[in-house]
């Protein structure tokens, strides 16, 4: 789905794991945006590694080096979540342009990531790259360009 307006532009794109469909052009700032905003939403992760730190901590070096974004501080993963519904690490790395976070949920091995950035980067990229990584199934990617 595609919304345009004044205020702002908004691309959803689902994936399934056998077929792909999404606009191999790369989406670029629209006049006057400020940032790019990835939401990939992936299921049917791989349970070890999303309930493991170290390689959260792994998948953002690997994803930050693969679109060119550098890494402002530590990577702060914490486990956290007393109701299992919401249990599950969370992710937060501040990069030079913003930042990108993550949730990653126990309870239906999923996980709902966000890059935001002022530098151009490529949205198919990053989302291909994050589903390889989770070995992930269906994915749902959000870009948005923001005012």
């Amino acid at each position: 789905m595609k919304t345009a307006t004044k205020e702002f532009v908004t691309k959803e794109v689902k994936y399934n794991a056998t077929k792909t469909t999404y606009n191999p052009r790369n989406p670029e700032f629209k006049e006057g945006a400020w940032g790019l905003l990835s939401s990939i939403d992936l299921e049917d992760c791989n349970p070890e590694l999303i309930r493991d730190a170290a390689a959260i901590r792994q998948y953002v070096t690997e994803l930050c080096d693969l679109i060119e974004m550098k890494r402002f501080g530590e990577c702060q993963v914490v486990h956290f979540g007393e109701d299992e519904k919401v249990a599950g690490y969370s992710m937060v790395q501040l990069i030079e342009t913003s930042c990108i976070s993550a949730h990653f949920a126990n309870v239906n091995n999923r996980s709902y990531i966000d890059i935001f950035s002022c530098k151009a980067y490529d949205p198919q990229v990053a989302a291909e790259f994050t589903k390889k990584f989770f070995q992930g199934g269906t994915m749902r990617v959000t870009v948005t360009n923001r005012f």
